[in-house]
């Protein structure tokens, strides 16, 4: 009797933890890996190379990691939107590196101000991404003939602008060089972070509350507040060791501090910000998704597709115009190879290391931040593990492996998903 009605008895209900839990188990087994696979190798990579360089994680270095990822990430970024349509833009690395030398021509020899030049360059940009995404939408070329066309093209337009002499020097001074070389005072550096870190928490509550209302399973509290303290914790520890002098050279008559983050730190958190919300809390973020996941079913729902594809391609370009601007800030001039060379094969590897499909429909803003600094750590800690002359070589054939093992995992998960 006491048997029966043991049976018969309520069986406690699973914990919203344990729901979560088993439902993100469930998801990983199903191929839905999201950003895991990245954060887990950039832990792994920092950690190896935090051991075998005492020096890696200095606030020397992690500065110079910061600023040598900030062009790679601004790219990747855009190539995000490109990339979840099921597109490519080979020429995004060259369309960068020709804005940057419009604007650098147009500020040296022809005497217009800093920011109308910087915004020549942006919309030399945009328009760029115009002309190749109606190219794409509105004449059916594919994007690949399309940008290699333009990746050709635009590497000999920029060696005609910068001409002969090989390189446009940039004034000193000039704000656009002082985004990643000069700092943020420390105290807008914490004031930055903790704004940065109520907005996420408020955010997270927020959806949790809204799913909540409508009666679907939401994140654990625990799981938030979690969420919310790794990411204090990673911000408070970074914005420490950007408050350390990081200058090298100090004597008796040069004593100048080097304290406080890149201002190039605040652009990338704008634009993550304005990114990931235009990606995840608007329509049009809901209809990039649903073209690049089925382009007919959009169509077919009332989808302006053709604009959808067209615009990608503007954010693409313009982005690559901000990144080719960053870069020119890092390097203090604009080369006649600007953006050519591996710039695009980094841009790419990034934002696929980080998560983004390569076939089109899966794809976060967080993936280029996440795959940029992957990229960056294996290129700076190569850089001091390996000396000698073929040194550079090395460590193209580590990066090179890593983006082949992405892009093998990323096929071989859809493969499974599709099965």
């Amino acid at each position: 009797m006491n048997a029966v009605l043991a049976e018969k008895a309520p069986q406690p209900a699973p914990s919203a933890l344990a729901e979560y839990l088993r439902d993100y188990v469930s998801r990983l087994r199903g191929g839905e890996l999201g950003s895991a696979p990245a954060v887990v190798g950039l832990i792994v990579i920092t950690a190896f190379f935090a051991i075998v360089h005492q020096g890696f994680l200095s606030a020397y270095n992690l500065e110079a990691l910061v600023i040598q990822a900030a062009p790679i990430i601004v790219m990747a970024m855009g190539l995000v939107f490109v990339l979840l349509l099921g597109e490519i833009d080979l020429s995004a690395g060259t369309t960068g590196g020709l804005c940057s030398a419009i604007m650098a021509v147009l500020l040296l020899r022809h005497g217009w101000l800093w920011w109308l030049a910087m915004l020549a360059g942006l919309a030399a940009g945009l328009a760029i991404g115009f002309v190749m995404g109606w190219l794409r939408a509105k004449a059916g070329i594919p994007s690949f003939v399309i940008t290699l066309a333009t990746f050709l093209a635009f590497q000999g337009a920029t060696l005609i602008l910068v001409g002969g002499q090989g390189s446009v020097i940039l004034p000193a001074g000039t704000p656009l060089i002082n985004l990643e070389n000069s700092f943020v005072p420390l105290w807008l550096g914490w004031t930055l972070l903790g704004v940065f870190v109520v907005g996420y928490a408020a955010l997270k509550l927020s959806d949790a509350r809204a799913r909540r209302r409508t009666g679907l399973a939401a994140t654990p509290v625990v799981v938030i507040v979690s969420k919310v303290i790794g990411v204090a914790v990673l911000g408070v520890a970074f914005t420490y060791e950007m408050g350390k002098n990081r200058n090298l050279i100090t004597n008796a008559f040069f004593s100048s501090k080097a304290q406080g983050e890149p201002w190039v730190v605040v652009l990338l958190m704008l634009l993550f910000v304005v990114w990931h919300f235009v990606l995840s809390r608007t329509r049009y973020g809901r209809h990039v998704y649903a073209v690049g996941g089925n382009e007919e079913a959009s169509r077919r729902g009332g989808v302006a597709v053709s604009r959808i594809r067209i615009s990608v391609f503007v954010i693409c370009s313009g982005m690559a115009a901000v990144s080719g601007l960053v870069a020119a800030s890092l390097l203090q001039s604009v080369q006649s190879n600007a953006g050519a060379g591996n710039t695009l094969l980094l841009a790419v590897g990034a934002a696929v290391i980080g998560g983004t499909s390569l076939f089109g429909g899966r794809g976060r803003m967080i993936d280029a931040v996440l795959g940029g600094l992957v990229v960056a750590v294996i290129i700076n800690g190569m850089s001091d593990l390996i000396q000698g002359s073929n040194s550079s070589g090395y460590e193209w054939v580590v990066t090179g492996a890593v983006l082949l093992l992405a892009a093998g995992f990323d096929a071989v998960v859809r493969r499974g998903k599709t099965a």
